[in-house]
């Protein structure tokens, strides 16, 4: 067989940002028979990659086909989130596309407006999430003293589209009934208009 054969039949790869423990990655179905690369700054999660989001290095220039990027971006400071993005965008093949998914401060900050911080905004698999949660992260997991999960950065729509068009051609940012952001980007076209909602759509999203 050539080695070009070989390589048409390789899994496609998925890099898994801020993955926590395999177990609970929570990768999407879409993904079901591809390679995963999990990577997380906390090395107790025991990932593939242990490694700031910043500093993807010990990753190769495009070879990523999909960056899975959930409730993580959050964590980092405003000013690294493009340093974030521009790895991000370094990673992905020329048709490789990320999906990321934030908290939504805009949506949320009716609840702080309503003096509601520490009402019940809706259960997690970890639990009850508050308002204070989603602007300051999960207060259970830091009281532990996971100092990594707490929130430095937040989003709105207009904050998050900007973000990505520094480095992303082509992108999507939806609001969803779940408190959050996510959006689908390509570094290059879409292939048609109607390939980012279908993408999204794949994704339970």
């Amino acid at each position: 067989m050539s080695d070009h054969g070989a390589e048409r039949q390789t899994p496609s790869l998925v890099v898994n940002l801020g993955s926590g423990e395999a177990s609970r990655s929570g990768l999407p179905s879409f993904f079901a028979g591809w390679r995963q690369l999990t990577v997380d700054v906390d090395p107790s999660t025991r990932p593939d990659l242990v490694a700031s989001m910043t500093d993807l290095s010990q990753i190769p220039s495009g070879s990523a086909h999909g960056v899975w990027a959930s409730h993580c971006l959050e964590h980092l400071y405003q000013h690294d989130v493009p340093t974030c993005l521009k790895e991000i965008r370094r990673i992905l093949s020329d048709s490789g596309f990320l999906c990321l998914r934030v908290p939504d401060l805009q949506t949320v900050a009716q609840a702080v407006a309503e003096d509601r911080l520490h009402d019940v905004l809706y259960q997690s698999s970890k639990g009850p999430v508050t308002a204070h949660d989603v602007v300051f992260g999960f207060s259970s997991d830091i009281a532990m003293g996971k100092f990594a999960m707490a929130h430095k950065t937040g989003f709105t729509p207009t904050l998050l589209m900007r973000s990505l068009a520094e480095g992303f051609e082509s992108f999507l940012v939806r609001r969803t009934p779940r408190l959050e952001l996510v959006a689908v980007a390509r570094k290059g076209p879409w292939s048609s208009d109607q390939e980012p909602s279908e993408l999204l759509a794949a994704l339970g999203l």
